[in-house]
């Protein structure tokens, strides 16, 4: 959806590296995960001469706004935020819980509010920090002007949300056991293996609305990546065992990855031109976001 979007719309690309570094990671590697990155969108369709994409550290204002905005963010709606819960449950002790972690969705909120966004296209696990940037745009306006736009979920009506491919009750997150999930850069053979240990119930049953948990959500990856309706791939299937379901899903998968890896490990291959192509967006993304910081902080006094 990110890709279509892009058509009609001026669209912005943010690779939120400081959203990554709230929790546990290696600081040596960042830099080589921010160009994997650019090269993911890039590879993925996003098109640097129109849209715009950029690296969020480059830009203070993201950082400048998020302290703005916490200054009339309600701590108890802060609490409810359920990926901080989630989260949060992950780390090794309390004293492992930074702030930023708490609070990151406020500078998400900021990311949105600086571009003077519409729609933010999001999976459904990510609907309710949207509802925070709103809540928090709409409190901003009432008191102090009309200064942010009021951003919208853009939600996609199929696979808003993919489950875990060893656990159907949580979402699919790189967070978790390589077994769980697919990387858009995975193998073959690393796909194959991962599909063919994916949980699934007792029966082979191949319903969209009679299978349990684990099979729906293989249904709905085949759907997406294959394109069929859902009778035709109910019918598709009818009588077959998992293994001949699992192949035919792991090929539908590699084959329509392929595009999109061919491209990517040629992009990635030159670190120069990506990073010309991030500083093209930061200086095209800045000036939208000094502007509109600038009007927040006139409208509160501070300028």
């Amino acid at each position: 959806q990110l890709i279509d979007l892009q058509k009609d719309n001026t669209a912005y690309f943010c690779i939120v590296d400081q959203h990554s570094i709230t929790v546990p990671y290696d600081p040596s590697t960042l830099q080589d995960r921010i160009l994997d990155t650019a090269a993911s969108y890039i590879a993925a369709g996003v098109d640097i001469h129109k849209s715009v994409i950029f690296v969020q550290s480059h830009i203070q204002a993201h950082t400048e706004l998020a302290w703005l905005l916490s200054t009339i963010t309600p701590h108890g709606t802060m609490t409810r935020m359920t990926q901080f819960k989630d989260k949060s449950k992950k780390m090794s002790s309390k004293d492992a819980i930074s702030l930023a972690l708490f609070s990151y969705p406020v500078l998400m909120a900021a990311d949105i509010l600086l571009y003077n966004t519409d729609i933010v296209p999001v999976g459904e696990d990510q609907k309710q920090h949207v509802e925070l940037a709103r809540d928090i745009a709409q409190r901003f306006n009432a008191k102090y002007g009309d200064i942010f736009t009021i951003p919208e979920s853009y939600i996609p009506e199929h696979s808003a949300r993919i489950m875990s491919l060893s656990d159907p009750k949580k979402k699919m997150s790189k967070s978790d056991n390589e077994k769980s999930y697919i990387a858009l850069t995975d193998t073959p053979d690393i796909i194959r293996q991962k599909i063919s240990s994916a949980v699934t119930d007792t029966e082979a049953v191949f319903s969209f609305k009679k299978s349990g948990p684990a099979v729906k959500n293989l249904l709905h990856i085949y759907k997406a990546f294959s394109k069929k309706e859902e009778q035709d791939i109910e019918q598709e299937f009818t009588g077959k065992n998992y293994k001949e379901f699992k192949d035919t899903l792991a090929a539908s998968i590699i084959s329509g990855l392929r595009d999109f890896q061919l491209t990517y490990n040629e992009t990635r291959k030159d670190d120069v031109e990506l990073r010309f192509t991030l500083g093209r967006g930061m200086h095209r993304a800045q000036g939208v976001a000094n502007a509109t910081l600038h009007k927040a902080k006139e409208a509160m006094g501070l300028m």
